[in-house]
C-alpha cells in the first residue's frame, strides 16, 4: 500500500540557478546532489519537511522525453509556467515580505481566500507556487 509522497519532479531550465533559488531565496535544504554519468540528481526540500524532496529536473532530452517535448515545456514555462504546488506558512504576509525582499517574483500579494490567505510567486524557471496561511 502507498504510504506517502516522497519525491516530486519539478522541471527547471538550469539546475544550478534553480538550486540557488530554492536554497538562497526560499531557504530549502539540498537533500541530494549526485552526478550519475551525464545526469545530475539534484533534490531540495523545505527544512520542516525532511521526508519530501523536490527533484530539480533539467529540461533536456532523455529516455523519457525527446527534444520536441522539451521545447514544448520550455515554451509553456516561458508563457504561463507550470504549477509547482502549494507551500504552507504560518504568516503569509510576513513570508511574502521576506521573499519579496530577496527578489522572489510574486504574481499577486497576500489575498483573503475561502481557504486562507494566499500569495502566488514564480521560481526562476517559471514554475508558480501558492503560499497559503490556513484560516485559524
Amino acid at each position: 500500500m502507498i504510504q506517502r509522497l516522497s519525491h516530486m519532479n519539478l522541471y527547471v531550465l538550469d539546475q544550478e540557478r534553480a538550486r540557488a533559488f530554492y536554497t538562497d531565496k526560499l531557504g530549502f535544504a539540498v537533500r541530494a546532489d549526485v552526478t550519475l554519468g551525464s545526469f545530475r540528481w539534484l533534490t531540495v526540500g523545505p527544512p520542516g519537511q525532511p521526508d519530501l524532496e523536490l527533484v530539480l529536473m533539467p529540461l533536456s532530452p532523455s529516455q523519457f522525453m525527446d527534444e520536441a517535448s522539451c521545447a514544448t515545456l520550455r515554451t509553456i514555462l516561458a508563457r504561463t509556467g507550470l504549477s509547482g504546488g502549494v507551500l504552507e506558512t504560518a504568516d503569509c504576509q510576513k513570508t511574502y515580505e521576506e521573499l519579496a525582499a530577496k527578489g522572489v517574483e510574486f504574481v499577486n500579494t497576500p489575498t483573503e481566500r475561502p481557504y486562507g490567505i494566499e500569495a502566488l510567486f514564480k521560481d526562476d524557471s517559471g514554475n508558480w507556487f501558492s503560499i497559503v496561511q490556513r484560516p485559524q
